[in-house]
């Protein structure tokens, strides 16, 4: 790749030059795509032409300001499908785009890359927010001191491992409802113990979604009643696998006592709050750092 020979080529007298797109979901699929007449391939990927891709002007700001620019394409069964994009397949999905000579794309610079934020559709087309990779550099960072854990389970922070049938289920669904509520047989796990959990669809149209699990209720004959937070954006049928992981609800007693893995539990279950930090002496109860309401 020859930043210098595009350079150069772009101070002649006439250009030979187009925009390259790449999205990268991620599920692992890849998406290429050029406002140029004819396919592209450079980095083993291709790029068609004939997606209706196009794209404003790229807009870049200094600062810690988010890059403001929109892609906008046609929705093509065989290219990029309206369903993935209600199922938000494409929900963050990375991007980016290069400035390449077309009769020659070694001769390319890479001009953007970030995130896709919101996607809207109207009339077969969609168009897509492009936030630049400076956008994080906006989010609060550092931890914070709560009784709470600010870990999510199964990160590099929790490092509790879910491959473990006491804490993950693999199973049919019997019945669901509104894409939010669903029935599964779960002998062997108590009542709760997929709540504040994730569910993940292993098959179907909504493959590969997952869902925060709001309730479990532990109903006779092993029946577990799985309620989300928000219904899920593709359609599950009956006899559809999905995988149950245990729910954490970041109390101290349940990294000992259900998780067995206090050590890397990441609060402060004894830090005194602000009513014990104003109390006054008194003869009876413990001084914990709980409410002194008890």
């Amino acid at each position: 790749m020859s930043k210098a020979a595009l350079i150069a080529h772009l101070q002649s007298d006439v250009t030979h030059v187009c925009q390259c797109w790449l999205i990268k979901r991620s599920d692992g699929a890849t998406f290429g795509f050029t406002d140029h007449d004819c396919p592209l391939v450079f980095d083993g990927k291709m790029f068609q032409a004939d997606s209706g891709m196009s794209a404003k002007a790229l807009q870049a700001s200094t600062g810690l300001s988010v890059d403001n620019t929109e892609a906008i394409g046609l929705l093509q069964s065989n290219v990029i499908d309206e369903a993935d994009i209600i199922a938000g397949r494409f929900d963050g999905a990375e991007v980016f785009n290069w400035l390449v000579q077309w009769d020659n794309v070694e001769n390319r610079q890479l001009r953007f890359a970030g995130t896709i934020g919101e996607i809207t559709r109207q009339s077969g087309q969609f168009m897509a927010e492009l936030r630049g990779v400076s956008e994080g550099l906006n989010q609060p960072l550092g931890r914070s001191y709560l009784r709470s854990c600010s870990a999510v389970l199964g990160d590099d922070d929790c490092a509790f491992n879910l491959n473990n049938a006491a804490y993950r289920a693999e199973i049919e669904v019997i019945s669901v409802e509104d894409n939010r509520t669903f029935t599964v047989a779960a002998p062997g796990f108590n009542d709760r113990w997929f709540e504040q959990g994730k569910l993940t669809v292993l098959d179907g149209d909504a493959e590969g979604l997952t869902g925060a699990i709001k309730h479990d209720r532990k109903e006779p004959g092993g029946i577990h009643v799985i309620t989300l937070w928000h219904p899920l954006r593709a359609a599950v049928q009956a006899g559809q696998e999905i995988r149950l992981d245990a729910g954490c609800d970041k109390r101290a007693e349940t990294c000992r006592q259900k998780f067995g893995n206090f050590v890397n539990f990441r609060g402060f279950p004894d830090i005194p709050g602000d009513d014990w930090m104003m109390s006054v002496p008194r003869a009876s109860g413990d001084d914990d750092g709980g409410s002194l309401t008890r």
